[in-house]
């Protein structure tokens, strides 16, 4: 009970900031939906495109942090935390810098692997007008992590409950009053980016919490680059793999014979199952955080305990979720459009979604887990089986063999969720926490010392 009190006191607001994030992309979604089959079509083809090279890029790299603040923070070692974080800040601005010339060509892009030109086109206006949106991101996602590591989650709540409430008013007119149309969405995404970055930075400079852990070294940001990308490597490969097997669904729709219907209609179920995800997302950076904050203490036995309290209270909710999903299969498409045809085809594929809200919940909180005890590199390799050996050939047959479509890529991905959470378990399952423990005490003496070794030098 004791373990269930501090889980809660970091999930639960968690994950109202994991929703109310993602709802940013989804409330724009949903509102160009209303524009017609077209807007809904592109804004989610150029949704998919972005959230491909930007969400797994910049969320997978960040979550080193998760490693690396959390197991100092308990070891309190306070001033490395805000060391990881600005090395964090500059190699994440570095790479949207890639990024935002990828965005700025999409639609030659698109065209050329045999999309639809007109939904290139507007799909490009769509990711062009998102890209002051994706160097914010990259700043936000660091001091998310930096604020999370240390149990701050009052202050990440607010901020984001503020933007999200400021976005919504702020999109709609965009969109319907300002007849900036789908674009209305990217300016409004974009500018509640930046707030969330401005709010999160006046407190973190002016908090008397925050004294002992903002402190800004060069040389210890310079120091901290290798160890950084030891852990934030492997944990975007982690999460790129599992993200892009989605994407990849949605190009293969793109290829079959009615693209907007199918497009449309597994970016529904993708947009649902990533809500719920995020939910779920919430609870795994409970566990992150207490597992990687009990390492860095020295306490093992504990962070074994978090495992099962988290697991006990995320497929509790799941199978609420799950449950009321399939009881609705037949209205919430009314939601996303207007169009009978997309409604009817999503009360088809409901009950598979409510089979990947039972995946997807196991494997947030197990990859929470493993981010916390530093096992990026081995949850990559899981997920590169289960999704790329496994999934995406089951449903390349399902979807194009045996003319299941979209419902046949939706199949296959299941499968792969299935799979990679079934591994993830029994990674879990073997893990050696005093092991555990003592790599995490080995890796922060082994930086400290480096780190005073290059003083002494300089």
């Amino acid at each position: 009970m004791e373990e269930v009190k501090r889980v809660s006191l970091i999930a639960a607001p968690m994950v109202i900031v994991s929703v109310s994030q993602y709802l940013l992309t989804a409330v724009s979604l949903m509102m160009a939906g209303h524009l017609g089959q077209l807007h809904l079509s592109a804004v989610s083809v150029a949704a998919s495109f972005t959230n491909a090279t930007r969400f797994p890029v910049l969320f997978g790299l960040s979550g080193a942090l998760e490693t690396l603040c959390g197991q100092v923070y308990g070891a309190r070692q306070y001033k490395k935390i805000g060391s990881y974080t600005y090395t964090a800040i500059s190699s994440l601005v570095s790479i949207c810098v890639l990024i935002s010339i990828l965005w700025i060509f999409m639609d030659k892009l698109l065209i050329s692997i045999g999309f639809d030109p007109q939904i290139s086109r507007v799909a490009s206006r769509y990711s062009i007008a998102l890209i002051p949106a994706l160097f914010g991101y990259a700043i936000l996602q660091s001091l998310i992590r930096y604020f999370q590591s240390q149990g701050f989650t009052l202050p990440i709540l607010v901020t984001s409950s503020v933007t999200f409430c400021f976005h919504l008013p702020l999109c709609w007119a965009l969109i319907y009053k300002c007849h900036f149309g789908e674009i209305g969405g990217s300016i409004s995404i974009g500018l509640a980016y930046w707030l969330n970055v401005f709010l999160l930075g006046l407190y973190m400079r002016y908090s008397p919490s925050c004294q002992q852990t903002r402190c800004f070294c060069f040389k210890e940001v310079c120091s901290s680059l290798h160890q950084f990308w030891h852990f934030a490597f492997p944990s975007a490969v982690m999460v790129c793999l599992e993200w892009w097997t989605f994407e990849v669904l949605i190009l293969m729709a793109g290829k079959l014979r009615d693209p907007k219907l199918e497009t449309s209609v597994l970016s529904i179920c993708m947009t649902t199952t990533s809500l719920h995800y995020f939910v779920q997302y919430g609870v795994g950076v409970a566990a992150s955080t207490r597992v990687s904050n009990e390492l860095g203490a020295g306490n093992p036995k504990a962070a074994r305990s978090v495992v099962w309290v988290v697991l006990g209270i995320s497929l509790t909710e799941a199978a609420i979720v799950s449950t009321s999903l399939f009881c609705a299969r037949n209205v919430f498409g009314y939601a996303y459009s207007n169009d009978k045809q997309v409604i009817k085809y999503v009360s088809q594929i409901a009950p598979l979604l409510s089979l990947s809200i039972i995946s997807d919940t196991m494997q947030a909180i197990l990859s929470g887990v493993t981010r916390g005890c530093g096992l990026q590199r081995t949850g990559a390799f899981i997920n590169l089986g289960a999704y790329y050996f496994v999934g995406m050939p089951i449903s390349i047959v399902l979807c194009f063999l045996m003319h299941f479509r979209a419902k046949g890529l939706w199949m296959g991905a299941l499968i792969g969720s299935l799979l990679q959470a079934a591994f993830l378990a029994l990674v879990t399952l073997f893990i050696n926490w005093n092991n555990q423990a003592t790599m995490a005490k080995d890796r922060i003496l082994k930086h400290q010392l480096q780190s005073t070794v290059e003083g002494i030098e300089l």
